[in-house]
């Protein structure tokens, strides 16, 4: 299963698709889960591996949810009710699971997303030395521009060919609705350039020309690290590639628990409308009239 589940993420990563990697760390019996099982969890709430029965699944459902929409890495115990619990930790998240038959988990939940993708347009040294630096950052870069068009959940495009292919490159990042688009050109040269593509108030606000902060660079790496200060401001406040939605939730009408709404989620369709549950078991009893 690890194989499989870890080819699966390297599959996502190279997509750039957001996920959490999910490892059981911890078990005392009867969990059928053992320490090293792993699983991913998919911004829609499906799940590929095992990191426990159906109903702590469901609990690292909801909990992976709520890591990779915001929550950051987080250690998950499972307990089942009226059980002790594992020692307290800063930063550990404890699920009280009372369908659980016995046993107790510990998962560790890490949110995987993409890096910020950026665009470069050009081949002159400050295109190379803003290549060079962000591969430091860890950013991802990518050099489609001018003849293509920027990916899909590009993050910022850096037009540097100094004339060349500079006004194709604009234009796509626009047309691609790029959050930041930087254009290094002195303020003459990047006039003239907006007037030749005649855009509107609204486009030329969204070109940074000239490009990068004021810190009085001079040479091609200064210019470029002025460049990747702006990148960073403009990706920290606005994340490039938000997570999926989240999926609806919906409490057991039977055991309480918060339930993630999936395809695959067991319910009935009664008077009152769709009720949701952990499982088949707090189905089939609710469906007998077993609880009231």
């Amino acid at each position: 299963m690890t194989g499989t589940v870890s080819a699966r993420a390297l599959e996502l990563a190279r997509r750039r698709v957001p996920f959490v990697h999910a490892r059981v760390v911890r078990a005392q019996a009867p969990a059928s889960a053992h320490p090293g099982d792993e699983a991913i969890v998919h911004g829609d709430g499906t799940i590929d591996g095992f990191v426990g029965g159906q109903c702590a699944e469901g609990s690292v459902r909801t909990a992976a949810l709520g890591a990779l929409h915001g929550g950051g890495p987080l250690l998950l115990r499972v307990l089942p009710a009226g059980e002790d619990a594992f020692p307290d930790a800063p930063g550990a998240q404890v699920v009280v699971n009372p369908c659980l038959s016995g046993g107790a988990l510990e998962i560790f939940l890490e949110p995987v997303l993409p890096p910020p993708l950026v665009e470069v347009a050009g081949e002159t040294p400050i295109a190379e030395a803003f290549l060079a630096l962000a591969q430091v950052l860890g950013y991802a870069t990518a050099r489609s521009l001018p003849g293509g068009r920027p990916a899909e959940h590009t993050a910022a495009v850096v037009v540097a060919g100094q004339g060349h292919g500079d006004a194709e490159s604009v234009r796509a990042a626009l047309d691609a609705d790029v959050p930041y688009i930087a254009l290094v050109a002195s303020r003459r040269r990047g006039s003239a350039l907006f007037d030749e593509l005649g855009l509107d108030e609204g486009e030329k606000a969204r070109v940074h020309s000239p490009a990068g902060l004021d810190i009085g660079a001079r040479t091609a790496p200064e210019i470029a690290l002025s460049i990747l200060a702006e990148v960073v401001e403009a990706v920290r406040a606005r994340p490039p590639m938000p997570p999926p939605a989240p999926p609806v939730e919906a409490v057991d009408p039977v055991c309480g628990m918060t339930v993630t709404v999936t395809p695959g989620t067991p319910h009935l369709t009664t008077d009152d409308g769709e009720l949701w549950f952990c499982g088949t078991g707090c189905r089939d009893r609710f469906a007998a009239g077993l609880v009231g």
